[in-house]
């Protein structure tokens, strides 16, 4: 087994979260193939922008570097990761470092970003003619390139089949998705028990059942407004499995109906009903891709009742059964 070389950059105003999460996953790998009598799966590499003397990010902590851009060596990298933070803005405003990206882009094996690092990708054309996801605060930041399939909702859009995002360029959403798409990159380098094992090991989900909306819809640009609005969208992806008809969601955030409507318009382009269509059904998704609930479990969890009616969904939303689709698309040891 090879060991693979993980560069990642770090800048002023970075943020350390973006860093220091994915490179956890991958040190902990590493410990977990210990622990089977196999060497270390990854190098950890750090990489500062001009020099290496410690940058501070956006929390105040100061990070060391352990090469620059002009010695790091390419052709041994196998992930380039590119964080987000404050500082971004400048850096997607930097000549060399956009031309660096494209130069590295057709050397590593895989390129991806943490968080608001999309938009430094971005700058460079890189993601031009793909599927892209970042932070839900820059979502609108994302859009304003073109060429750039956004999907606000995804948690990371690395796909190493290429069939629902890309194996080669990739993204991420806010923050802790950079440990999730870590996760993934470790799942499909070492196999789903190994990544397991790391996840169980950091206390996390392999893969958190749906996407970033159970978690940023309420908290798009223009939810703030409604404050009644962002606490139910907090609520609904925990209660999957509860009545969430227009009542109960017009109950539950001290409105009529017809106000509730007009806010999840006004808001989030979407009615309350296909809010939590759409919340449900990515949460089923995620927990067959993950292969550890049956169909009947996850029509449960996710509120469907009967494994029949999670089916209709299925057939309605992607045209395949939920056996079909766990089958294809999940990833397995």
């Amino acid at each position: 087994m090879p060991t693979r070389q993980i560069a990642c950059l770090i800048f002023p105003g970075v943020m350390s979260l973006d860093v220091t999460g994915p490179m956890q996953v991958f040190a902990s790998a590493n410990v977990e193939c210990e622990r089977q009598g196999l060497p270390p799966a990854y190098e950890l590499v750090i990489v500062a922008v001009q020099s290496a003397m410690p940058v501070s990010t956006s929390a105040g902590i100061r990070l060391c570097a352990d090469r620059t851009l002009a010695e790091l060596e390419l052709a041994q990298v196998d992930t380039l990761l590119v964080p987000g933070g404050d500082g971004v803005e400048l850096q997607a405003a930097d000549p060399a470092l956009l031309d660096w990206l494209r130069a590295a882009e057709s050397q590593v094996r895989r390129l991806g970003s943490v968080c608001s690092g999309a938009l430094i990708l971005a700058a460079a054309g890189l993601l031009n003619d793909l599927t892209a996801t970042t932070h839900w605060a820059d979502v609108d930041a994302l859009n304003a390139y073109p060429r750039i399939n956004v999907q606000g909702d995804r948690l990371h859009t690395y796909d190493p089949r290429n069939l629902n995002g890309h194996g080669h360029i990739f993204t991420s959403a806010g923050v802790t998705a950079g440990i999730d798409l870590a996760l993934a990159l470790v799942e499909a380098d070492l196999g789903g028990a190994l990544a397991l094992a790391v996840a169980r090991r950091l206390v996390m989900f392999l893969k958190r059942p749906g996407g970033q909306a159970q978690f940023s819809a309420s908290l798009a640009p223009h939810a703030s407004r409604t404050p009644k609005l962002a606490a139910l969208l907090e609520w609904i992806p925990l209660n999957l499995a509860a009545d969430l008809s227009l009542q109960n969601l017009a109950d539950r955030a001290c409105m009529s109906p017809r106000s509730l409507s007009r806010a999840f318009m006004g808001e989030l382009g979407i009615s309350p009903s296909r809010h939590v269509e759409r919340v449900r059904l990515e949460a089923a998704r995620a927990l067959l891709q993950g292969g550890q609930a049956s169909v009947g479990s996850v029509a449960r969890l996710c509120g469907y009742g009967h494994g029949e009616n999670l089916r209709r969904i299925f057939h309605k939303h992607l045209n395949v059964s939920p056996q079909s689709y766990a089958e294809r698309f999940a990833l397995r040891a």
